[in-house]
């Protein structure tokens, strides 16, 4: 698998648990520890950037789930 697809697969994992709960982009990023760029979690949940392991634990936590949850991509 490549880079690429692997992050868009990790980017769709992301928007699809933060639907699920009810969550906008504006509200994930309140939720979030620290300062993020509201614009960054776009860009994470379309696969157009690489997060780091910092920023999916953050946002792990902000979903209140476990950060395996957000590495799931096996289809």
């Amino acid at each position: 698998m490549e880079k690429s697809e692997i992050l868009k697969l990790i980017g769709k994992r992301i928007k699809e648990l933060r639907i699920q709960k009810g969550i906008s982009q504006a509200d994930l990023v309140g939720r979030m520890e620290g300062n993020i760029d509201p614009t960054n979690i776009s860009r994470i949940e379309a696969g157009r950037t690489n997060p780091t392991v910092i920023t999916l634990y953050r946002i792990a936590e902000a979903l209140e789930v476990d950060i395996k949850a957000l590495l799931d991509v096996q289809d």
